[in-house]
């Protein structure tokens, strides 16, 4: 895929979901956070080309899933550290 996301991506995608579905934004690779959508702008550029501008409420849900950062690529899948069961000595 170009580095260019058109309307025609977005549309093919959510083509495939339950229209009810909530949709929400990933952002900050480094620091993924969740946040609801705003408003879709469509205007138009400084060359007259029509542009869609898809917009963040404010609202901030909280970390994005790590399935989400990893299907896009912004981290590798990890695993949690094993913990040992052995027993502390009390002093």
């Amino acid at each position: 895929m170009s580095s260019t996301f058109t309307a025609r991506d977005i549309i093919d995608r959510l083509s495939t979901v339950d229209p009810d579905t909530p949709v929400r934004l990933a952002i900050n690779p480094l620091f993924p956070l969740e946040h609801t959508i705003g408003e879709v702008i469509v205007t138009t550029d400084a060359l007259g080309g029509t542009v869609v501008y898809v917009t963040e409420s404010g609202e901030q849900l909280g970390p994005v899933p790590p399935a989400v950062t990893v299907a896009v690529g912004w981290h590798e899948p990890t695993e949690a550290p094993r913990r040992s069961r052995s027993a502390v000595v009390a002093q």
